[in-house]
C-alpha cells in the first residue's frame, strides 16, 4: 500500500542479533553524497559524542541507523546509548488506530516524520480491551471478564503478564490507568470497578484497586456504596491523584458527570462522594482524561441543547484546583471535516499532543497545546471496508528505555 511502512519489532536486547529486519522502518533521503560526508565525519568522532549525536534522531530512525555500519550498530544496542536517547531525544507521543475490530494489528501515526507504521500489538485479542499508556508502557485489560491484564512496551515488544485484580467479579464499568515512575521505571496500575446493587438502580458498589510493580501486588485501599452515582470507564493517573468520572443515575439533575479526586498517598477509605466531588462543565458526551505533562486535561463533546446525543462542537478543559478552565474548542472548519459526528468519538493524548478521531472514520486531527495549533495527521493507512466499521485507538510514548 502505498505510503504505509512496516515495522518489524524486537526486544532491545534482539536488536544486536535482527537489526537488519528494521531496513524498512524508515526512509531515509539523504543523497550519496551526504552518505558519503556522513561516513566520512563518523571517522574523526569518538564513541561518546557520536551516541549523543544519534540520541537526537527520531525514534523511526534509530533503527535504520543501526544498519549504517558495525560500529553504528553496536552503539544504538548499548544501555548507555538507551540511556541517552531518553535524556536528549523528544519523545512527541504516537497514535495507534487499529485496523479492526477483531485484530490486533493498526498503524502507528508518528507526527515529527508524520509517517504511519504498520505495528502488531503482544498479547491484546481485539480492540475493544481497556487500554492505557505512561512513559512507553501500555497496559491492556481484556473487556469480558476484567480480569486478563498485561503491560507492555509497544516497541520492543516487551510484556509482562499480572494477577487477576481481586474485588468485583464482572463488574457493569470498569475503569483503567497506569503511571510510570519516569526515574526509577516502576509503575502503578489503577482499576475502579463499579456494579450495580442488586434490585437498586441508584445505588452502586465502586471499588478501587491499585497495583504496585515494585511490590508485584495488588491492594484494595477503598469500597463504597455510590447513591445517585456510579463508576464509568474512563480514569487516569495524574500528579499522585487518580481521577475518574462518575455518572448520575437520575437521583439529581444538578449535573449529569462528576469527577472523582482520589489520592493514591494518602488513600481515604471512605467519604468518596464527600470529600473528592468536582462538578464537570457542560452535559459533556465521550468525556475523556488525559494527563498531559501533570495537569489533567479533560476532551468532551458538547451537546446541542435540546439533543444532548448531537454533538454541536468539542471543547478541551484543564482542571486549575477544583475550577474547570476551558483551553480551547475545535474550529467549526475541523468539525466539519470528520463528516457527520453522532454522540461518539475517540481522543487520547499526553504530553504536549491530544489525538482526536471520530469512531466512523479514520481521518485524525492532532492538537498541539503549547502551540494552540490543529492540524490533520497524514492519511491513514487504513480504509473504511463496510458502512458500520468503527475505528478506535489510543495514544502511548515511543520508548525504547522501558520495560514492564
Amino acid at each position: 500500500m502505498a505510503g504505509e511502512t512496516s515495522w518489524e519489532s524486537h526486544s532491545v536486547d534482539d536488536i544486536s542479533r535482527d537489526i537488519g529486519e528494521f531496513d524498512t522502518f524508515s526512509e531515509l533521503s539523504d543523497t550519496l553524497n551526504k552518505e558519503f560526508m556522513a561516513v566520512s565525519l563518523d571517522l574523526i568522532l569518538p564513541d561518546d559524542l557520536l551516541e549523543r549525536i544519534l540520541a537526537y534522531l527520531p525514534i523511526a530512525s534509530i533503527f535504520r541507523a543501526g544498519c549504517v555500519c558495525k560500529r553504528w550498530h553496536e552503539i544504538v544496542s548499548s544501555k548507555r546509548f538507551l540511556w541517552n536517547f531518553s535524556h536528549f531525544s523528544s519523545h512527541k507521543p504516537w497514535y495507534f488506530m487499529f485496523i479492526g475490530s477483531n485484530e490486533p494489528t493498526g498503524y502507528a501515526y508518528d507526527p515529527i516524520l508524520r509517517k504511519w507504521y504498520l505495528i502488531e500489538l503482544p498479547n491484546i485479542e481485539t480492540s475493544n480491551w481497556f487500554i492505557t499508556s505512561s512513559f512507553g508502557l501500555v497496559c491492556f485489560m481484556d473487556n469480558d471478564s476484567r480480569s486478563t491484564l498485561y503491560v507492555c512496551n509497544p516497541i520492543t515488544k516487551l510484556n509482562k503478564r499480572l494477577k487477576e485484580p481481586p474485588g468485583l467479579k464482572c463488574p457493569d464499568y470498569s475503569a483503567l490507568a497506569i503511571s510510570v515512575n519516569g526515574i526509577s521505571h516502576n509503575y502503578n496500575i489503577s482499576v475502579v470497578k463499579s456494579k450495580q446493587v442488586p434490585e437498586n438502580f441508584f445505588q452502586w458498589d465502586l471499588s478501587i484497586h491499585i497495583y504496585d510493580s515494585e511490590m508485584m501486588m495488588w491492594t484494595t485501599p477503598l469500597k463504597e456504596v455510590l447513591t445517585g452515582w456510579r463508576g464509568g470507564d474512563d480514569s487516569v493517573i495524574c500528579d499522585g491523584v487518580l481521577y475518574f468520572l462518575i455518572y448520575s443515575t437520575g437521583v439529581t439533575t444538578e449535573n449529569r458527570h462528576g469527577l472523582i479526586a482520589y489520592n493514591l498517598m494518602s488513600r481515604l477509605s471512605h467519604g468518596l462522594l464527600a470529600r473528592s466531588f468536582i462538578p464537570v462543565p457542560f452535559s459533556l458526551t465521550c468525556g475523556r482524561l488525559m494527563n498531559l505533562k501533570g495537569k489533567l486535561v479533560m476532551v468532551g463533546g458538547i451537546g446541542k441543547q435540546d439533543r444532548s446525543d448531537i454533538i454541536k462542537g468539542i471543547g478541551i478543559w484543564v482542571l486549575n484546583g477544583k475550577e474547570w478552565q476551558e483551553i480551547v474548542r475545535m474550529p467549526h472548519r475541523y468539525f466539519q471535516g470528520f463528516g457527520e459526528f453522532d454522540d461518539v468519538f475517540a481522543s487520547s493524548g499526553t504530553e504536549d499532543l491530544i489525538y482526536i478521531q471520530s469512531y466512523g472514520s479514520p481521518a485524525l486531527l492532532v492538537f498541539d497545546v503549547n502551540q494552540k495549533q490543529w492540524k490533520w495527521s497524514q492519511k491513514c493507512p487504513v480504509m473504511k471496508r463496510f458502512p458500520l466499521q468503527l475505528f478506535t485507538g489510543f495514544c502511548f510514548e515511543p520508548r525504547l528505555e522501558i520495560a514492564p
